[in-house]
């Protein structure tokens, strides 16, 4: 257990941010599923459209430090090659 005050206001700070990032990668991960439910339905434009609005998020899981940029850019090309494949 923390015994000095630094150490107790740090639990304290790691379990807000792990809440925070928690819900960010939530967030990450619904614009993802939701590209992935058009490509399994076969519509090219909506599985496009869930692309588009998925690649800014997972940017932006990177700048906040929830996700590797490596693993959102594989992710990414991925999406991106399934998505062209259509």
């Amino acid at each position: 257990m923390a015994n000095t005050p630094q150490a107790r206001k740090r639990i304290r700070r790691n379990d807000r941010r792990a809440e925070i990032n928690g819900n960010r990668l939530s967030r990450i991960r619904t614009f993802v599923k939701k590209v992935e439910s058009a490509l399994a339905g076969g519509d090219k434009t909506a599985a496009a459209a869930a692309l588009k609005e998925a690649q800014p998020e997972l940017a932006r899981g990177v700048a906040r430090g929830v996700l590797h940029k490596n693993t959102v850019a594989r992710k990414m090309s991925r999406l991106s090659k399934r998505v062209a494949a259509l």
